[in-house]
């Protein structure tokens, strides 16, 4: 079993919290960030530079991951110029597609080459990835993003597809696979398993950590001592029933 000092995976935060960043930011198991709109309205986010802007001065040295919101290739590419230049460790989220499934694939390519940073995000299918990473520059450092845990969601492994994507972008030195939407500190251990350069957790995961590795007698043993524990706390007995008198 793979402990904590082992891993070669480099564990990303995911989330949209500012209190639970600037937390994260002093942890050296962590060594990224990422958010995405949903997590942002999640968080009641409204001005979304403003909160870009507070997340670099939290984390000025670690890879962070700022999305566009368009559904229009000339509209984010100007949000991803834009998102860019606000710092030099910013790393642009593209979607693979947009809403009418049309292929990002020549924005990438335009990005990549201008020497942004780019983390392609909702990859499902090793055919995707295999796309996105023709569109990547040699020399511009890039994530593309496979959401294992959505692919576990609909009842497939998604150990061997994540495996194949680490061998097809094996083509592209500077491109990193992030397992995303992890789902069970097992991922963790997965995606360590298979090469996998990042996973992303959130802080569900993120608080089983050091768990990781541990013994399972120990670990049956606080289970039993937690259940006692809380029938005391409960005030849980059950009384003999009286038999009922004779009549």
């Amino acid at each position: 079993m793979t402990d904590l000092q082992r891993l070669r995976v480099k564990i990303f935060a995911d989330g949209a919290d500012l209190a639970g960043i600037a937390h994260l930011a002093q942890n050296p198991l962590i060594r990224g960030f990422t958010t995405n709109p949903t997590l942002m309205r999640k968080a009641n986010v409204r001005d979304y530079r403003g909160f870009a802007r507070e997340v670099l001065r939290l984390v000025p040295d670690h890879p962070v991951s700022f999305e566009v919101f368009s559904d229009e290739f000339l509209e984010m590419e100007r949000q991803a110029r834009e998102i860019a230049s606000w710092g030099d460790n910013i790393y642009v989220k593209i979607p693979v597609t947009n809403t009418r499934k049309e292929f990002s694939g020549p924005l990438i390519q335009r990005l990549s080459a201008a020497g942004i940073r780019l983390n392609i995000t909702a990859l499902m299918t090793t055919g995707q990835v295999a796309a996105v990473t023709d569109c990547l520059t040699e020399d511009t450092p890039s994530f593309i993003s496979v959401f294992a845990g959505r692919i576990a969601d609909t009842g497939r492994d998604p150990v061997p597809m994540m495996a194949e994507a680490v061998r097809i972008m094996g083509a592209r030195r500077n491109a990193e696979l992030i397992w995303a939407s992890p789902r069970e500190l097992l991922n963790v251990v997965q995606a360590d398993a298979i090469g996998c350069h990042i996973i992303t957790a959130t802080n569900d995961i993120l608080t089983k950590l050091p768990i990781l590795g541990k013994d399972l007698l120990a670990f049956s043993l606080e289970t039993v001592q937690m259940f006692r524990q809380d029938a005391l706390q409960a005030g849980f007995h059950i009384e003999t029933p009286q038999p009922s008198p004779v009549s």
